[in-house]
């Protein structure tokens, strides 16, 4: 089996040390060469042939960005930016995204040997992961310890599904790797009277709120980061916060977001099976829900309950996905009824809800109870 060639792009010797080290545990992977800044990286792509960069986004001589740019224009690949878990991080990290960046990792603030260490597991799968990915540009080796796999049913019961009730529909989306530029393209082409929307997308709580800002700016809706007891209504969009679950539940006369801490759900907090799940509890057939790119498989278990308790579900097609792993076991579960490119989505989500006459009639108290 061939191993993925890493190439590591940081100013730091100390991050280029933990990194080359980290990746080194995972027979799969081979760091092929390291590079203070991009000049150098520049010149030993062309040597060394990659197949994945990890890149620093601040850097002398030449700032990641720009790097990036001009690297997705003239020699498309790719990259996993090391972004620092600061605001001013966050929207640069976003901007590589938007710039063809496949995925990214965070560059803890302190004590920088212990966190990367105990992000080793994750450092590792990214890198393998985008080694598979499709770059989208516009224009000895030691064990590593896995932590519980847990399903939905950790935070919240399956239980019966509430029917229809009265009101309008509930448009649902999940992502990971790659799913912030896929968020993007569908809030882009939503009008400022769409159905509500409620979005969980794997992201670190620092970055989650920048994220929000950054996809209001771009939608007419208007978006925000959740909030919880939040009323949920036509015309918006909420993102889950990057440190909570987010649910929806009905409270006896309207629609609101709850927020849960809860463990990780498939490893991920906020978790797509938890949204999902809520929404087949409490919205049933009145939910629209879409699983876009993303690697893993969180979202496909949740969103064939939703095809189950009669809601009309479609996931990202695998040509326009840049990680068809979520996407992808979603459709082999059946649980999807269409598979659709990315930018088709959002005006079959908008066909969809128009369908939706009538949504279930109040559940039974105590019908959805959140695990404590």
């Amino acid at each position: 089996m061939e191993r993925v060639r890493v190439l590591v792009v940081d100013d730091s010797a100390l991050v280029r040390k933990l990194m080359s080290a980290m990746l080194a545990c995972d027979r799969e992977i081979e760091v092929v060469g390291t590079a203070a800044d991009p000049l150098i990286a520049r010149e030993k792509i062309k040597q060394l042939n990659p197949d994945v960069l990890t890149l620093d986004v601040e850097m002398p001589r030449m700032d990641g960005l720009t790097f990036l740019e001009n690297l997705m224009r003239l020699r498309p690949m790719p990259v996993v930016m090391v972004s620092s878990l600061t605001t001013q991080g966050a929207e640069v990290t976003l901007r590589a995204l938007e710039l063809g960046a496949v995925d990214f990792l965070a560059k803890p603030n302190s004590d920088l040997a212990s966190s990367f260490g105990d992000s080793a597991l994750e450092i590792c799968a990214k890198v393998k992961q985008a080694a598979r990915a499709k770059p989208r540009a516009r224009t000895a080796v030691r064990k590593l310890d896995v932590a519980p796999r847990l399903s939905a049913d950790a935070v919240l019961p399956r239980v019966q599904t509430a029917g229809s009730r009265g009101g309008s529909p509930i448009i649902a989306i999940g992502a990971s790797t790659g799913g912030t530029e896929a968020v993007r393209v569908v809030l882009e082409a939503m009008p400022p009277d769409a159905p509500p929307i409620l979005v969980t997308q794997h992201i670190p709580a620092a970055f989650s709120g920048p994220f929000a800002a950054r996809m209001d700016r771009c939608s007419a809706m208007r978006v925000c980061e959740a909030r919880d007891g939040q009323p949920i209504q036509q015309g918006h969009a909420y993102i889950a916060p990057g440190s909570h679950h987010l649910l929806v539940m009905w409270d006896g006369a309207k629609y609101v977001c709850r927020l849960h801490d809860g463990p990780p759900v498939n490893r991920h907090r906020p978790s797509v099976d938890v949204l999902f799940r809520s929404l087949a509890a409490s919205a049933g057939a009145a939910t629209i829900a879409a699983l876009l790119t993303g690697m893993g498989d969180d979202g496909a278990r949740g969103l064939l309950e939703l095809r189950q308790a009669g809601a009309a579900t479609l996931v990202q097609d695998e040509a326009s996905s840049v990680v068809w792993g979520m996407p992808g076991a979603a459709w082999k579960l059946g649980a999807a009824a269409e598979m659709l490119p990315v930018d088709h989505i959002a005006a079959r989500l908008l066909a969809l809800a128009r369908h939706t006459h009538s949504l279930a009639p109040a559940a039974p108290e105590g019908l959805l109870n959140v695990s404590t």
